[in-house]
């Protein structure tokens, strides 16, 4: 019977341990930020040059006169036509840096490009 009761105290209080920590690391994880980016010929402004990990979502708008699309950690948005708006969601497991640009023939080479950081 006393065996019972220690056994007892003990799992329930490695369950008291384990459950808050699992819950606080769900709350993390479902962390999302969201970046603007303005494209236009031949650039992009994302409204900020960094992020935690997690996922991010980029809402796109295309202020340019041509088509342009983003790429990202090998995910790539749809071609967003002038005057339109798009959004892609990118899932980062890791921190560094992320190169990123439109895949539009010469429009990266014109300088549609850059590195996003994830911290």
């Amino acid at each position: 019977m006393r065996l019972r009761l220690i056994t007892t105290a003990l799992v329930g209080g490695a369950l008291a341990v384990a459950v808050p920590a699992t819950a606080a690391t769900a709350h993390h994880a479902a962390k999302t930020t969201t970046i603007t980016v303005a494209m236009s010929e031949f650039k992009f402004k994302l409204s900020k040059a960094s992020a935690p990990k997690g996922k991010v979502v980029f809402k796109l708008s295309n202020k340019g006169q041509a088509a342009h699309d983003f790429k990202i950690n090998g995910k790539k948005s749809a071609l967003i036509a002038p005057g339109k708006t798009g959004t892609l969601t990118v899932t980062f497991q890791k921190t560094g840096k992320f190169p990123y640009l439109c895949t539009v023939p010469g429009h990266a080479a014109s300088g549609m490009k850059g590195t996003f950081t994830i911290k």
